[in-house]
């Protein structure tokens, strides 16, 4: 079982939703399994059924899933991590308190986690006040460096940038694009990715020298009345990372 995700040129993997498992296996071979595909485990009411059936997709799909929390939700925290141990899925989103949890339950170094942490409309700096408790505190304002260097000693493998608008924090995000290469740590932009802004979002964290990055993109590819995430926008996604990554 292969516990990290395949990268497109060992350099850019996607990340988006599936709805079903018919739905994660089309995603899986549009994007020619450069993609670990997003199950929410705030859909689920409790961790057996949510292990039960995330076992279902990463059976289908490689085990190329992504543990998601849904929307960045601080109080799934500890249910991720739990059903992570289990699975040991190839990628796990966490908030930026719960990352050591889930590297200690997980027992291995090779699955990717993120932590989440936000924009502050300042450059250089982010917060990190992303846990169930601490996102209802005041902001922790720190330095984009720091935070990379908690994420680490926490055993993090990268920054998950959310929510970035789009292009909204664009010099915030090239500045932590600059840091993640300076760093030797993964970045992931998520929020507002479409296939509009999708290249020049990733092309600034190739040019910066970012390592490895994992884009979310999300809600702007599902197909409203389905709620399946198009394969046709999967396709267009891989040729805009083939152009830019090869």
């Amino acid at each position: 079982m292969q516990l990290t995700p395949n990268y497109f040129n060992d350099r850019v993997c996607l990340n988006v939703l599936a709805n079903s498992i018919d739905n994660a296996r089309a995603i899986y071979e549009a994007a020619q399994t450069n993609v670990v595909v997003g199950v929410l485990s705030k859909n689920y009411p409790d961790n057996e059924q949510a292990i039960t059936d995330m076992k279902k997709y990463a059976l289908a799909i490689d085990n190329a899933i992504s543990v998601g929390l849904g929307a960045g939700d601080p109080n799934q925290s500890n249910m991720v991590s739990e059903i992570s141990a289990v699975l040991q899925p190839q990628h796990v989103n966490q908030v930026f308190t719960g990352v050591g949890t889930s590297r200690a339950l997980l027992g291995q170094k090779e699955t990717v986690i993120n932590g989440l942490v936000s924009p502050t409309g300042k450059v250089g700096l982010v917060n990190i006040a992303t846990g169930p408790l601490s996102s209802k505190s005041p902001a922790a304002i720190v330095p984009v460096e720091t935070a990379i260097a908690l994420l680490k000693d926490m055993g993090g493998s990268s920054i998950k940038y959310f929510p970035m608008g789009g292009l909204k924090h664009v010099d915030e995000y090239e500045y932590v694009a600059k840091c993640c290469a300076e760093y030797d740590f993964y970045l992931e932009p998520t929020g507002g990715i479409d296939l509009d802004n999708y290249e020049a979002i990733l092309k600034i964290a190739l040019d910066a020298g970012v390592k490895k990055v994992i884009p979310h993109i999300y809600t702007s590819i599902i197909d409203k009345e389905t709620g399946a995430t198009r394969t046709e926008d999967v396709k267009q996604l891989l040729a805009i990372t083939q152009k830019l990554a090869g």
